[in-house]
Parts: structure tokens; sequence; C-alpha cells
């Protein structure tokens, strides 16, 4: 699965500033912890799933050649530590195709990432240093 650097910016409170590549997004938690300027970190999760299943399902209705029209994910958390995916088609499916696109979100990446064995490893990292910018308009030392 390539990737771009995904970095993290602490923010007011629990607020976080996501930077992927050229696009920014928020993180937060709901009040009262945090203000609830954006997605929990779980919602986000939820979120890449949900966009990974609609993906999968899109392309292989595109390879495959049926008529979809739309693909509707919706993803929650359920009891007892299990994720629920609801899988929405329109278009001109027969029952076959029915039973089979939705058989390909389970081939998208994040979907298999926590099926399989996952090894994640923090690595402790030099203190973050504010950036000397000098005078104004000087580039910085």
């Amino acid at each position: 699965m390539n990737t771009r650097l995904v970095s993290v910016a602490e923010g007011a409170r629990l607020t976080r500033s996501v930077a992927i590549g050229a696009h920014t997004l928020t993180a937060d938690e709901p009040e009262p912890a945090g203000a609830d300027a954006g997605p929990t970190p779980g919602e986000l999760l939820l979120a890449a799933l949900g966009s990974c299943t609609s993906m999968a399902v899109r392309a292989l209705a595109d390879r495959r050649g049926p008529r979809l029209d739309r693909v509707d994910v919706a993803v929650r958390f359920g009891p007892g530590g299990r994720v629920v995916k609801n899988v929405g088609l329109t278009g001109d499916l027969e029952s076959g195709q029915r039973e089979q696109l939705p058989a390909a979100a389970g081939r998208c990446p994040v979907h298999r990432l926590p099926a399989k064995e996952v090894t994640i490893v923090t690595v402790p990292a030099l203190p973050a240093e504010p950036e000397d910018t000098g005078p104004a308009g000087s580039p910085p030392r």
C-alpha cells in the first residue's frame, strides 16, 4: 500500500491538524474533552475503511462491466469490538452481481490491514524546535 507521509500537529486542547501531502484536515474529540472541530480518530479510521470499501467496489464494477450507478457505504463501531459496514448498491445489477460486488469490500487494503497481524513501531523523535525565521524578509537561519 503506497501512501504519502501523514503528519499530525498539536492544536488547542485535543484538536489536531493532519497533513497528508497537500491535503489537510482536522481531528478532535467532542465537547467537553475537545472542541468538536473535526471527526474523532476513530471516525477517521471508519472513514478510511468506508472510502476504501467504496473504491474497491467501484473498481471491480468498472472492470467487470455491471452498470453500477452508485455505491454508498455506512460504517460504525458495533458491539464487541466489531466494525459494521453497510454497502448499498444502486444500478441495473443482476442478483449475482449484487452478491459479488460487496465481496470486493473485503479486498480493500484498509479492510485487510486489521485482519492480519500488524506490527506498529513507535520511534522516539528529537523534540520539535520552532523555526527561526530571523528578521522580517530574511531567510531562515
